[in-house]
């Protein structure tokens, strides 16, 4: 399995605009963060996690010349702002492309892209076929097994998603014990670690960075991270073993 960091920053992004601070003004490649996404790659499917306002430049960036699925962690803008490109798979593929998200998720698409679903077949528009994920039972996508995970961002419920020994958690605060339990064994977890001081909707450093220990996954990789988390290299170094910042454009192989 291949897992692609699309994009590892916050909702903003990095640089934020207008911001001089020394993270945004930053000549190092892994201080530019876009949204958060990844892609991830099997032998049977090739899908991504969250398609934000810079999924086509992802895609191209990436040289992702197929998809087969798209999986939605909630339905926040940073995370489902792009859908419409999926058009040019559709055009390619010659088919729709799957969407796996929830009921409140899907309701909120249904919304966001109401001539999706509301066109009549209008030419050029997306094509997609809605699969439900139900937030407790295991799906599978194209043959690869999907466990969701339960997790809070503030007030309202998200997704984060096991794929065999890789487990991706984004814009969390809050994981109770019983989900834990579905993220231990993994070889990498991915989580989201927003900045230093306190936030009302996601972890900071230092409880990702506890959450990460408490699980007992060998290797963890920070996203979501804001400029003000600071310099990439700065804080790499200060990380524990087996935990690290991740970076836009940085590629695992499990």
């Amino acid at each position: 399995m291949r897992i692609h960091f699309l994009g590892t920053g916050t909702s903003q992004g990095v640089p934020v605009i207008g911001c001089h601070c020394v993270v945004c003004t930053s000549e190092d490649k892994k201080d530019n963060r876009l949204r958060s996404s990844v892609l991830v790659q099997t032998k049977e499917a090739t899908f991504v996690i969250d398609t934000g306002p810079d999924f086509r430049y992802q895609m191209l960036r990436s040289h992702t010349e197929r998809l087969d699925a798209v999986l939605f962690t909630h339905s926040h803008k940073d995370h489902i702002a792009g859908l419409d490109d999926i058009r040019a798979f559709n055009y390619f593929q010659q088919k729709p492309m799957d969407v796996y998200a929830t009921l409140e998720t899907q309701q909120a698409l249904k919304r966001e892209y109401h001539y999706i679903f509301e066109n009549g077949g209008y030419p050029g528009v997306p094509q997609i076929r809605l699969n439900t994920i139900d937030g407790d039972t295991p799906f599978e996508v194209n043959g690869v097994t999907v466990i969701p995970i339960r997790l809070l961002h503030y007030q309202m419920e998200v997704l984060g998603f096991r794929i065999n020994d890789f487990t991706y958690i984004t814009d969390a605060n809050y994981i109770s014990p019983k989900e834990i339990e579905k993220v231990k064994g993994s070889k990498v977890l991915v989580l989201n670690a927003l900045r230093h001081q306190q936030h009302i909707s996601h972890f900071t450093l230092e409880q990702a960075v506890q959450l990460a220990k408490k699980t007992g996954v060998p290797e963890t990789y920070f996203t979501h991270i804001s400029h003000q988390l600071g310099l990439h290299e700065s804080v790499e170094k200060e990380l524990p073993p087996g935990i690290h910042l991740a970076y836009d454009g940085l590629v695992l192989n499990l």
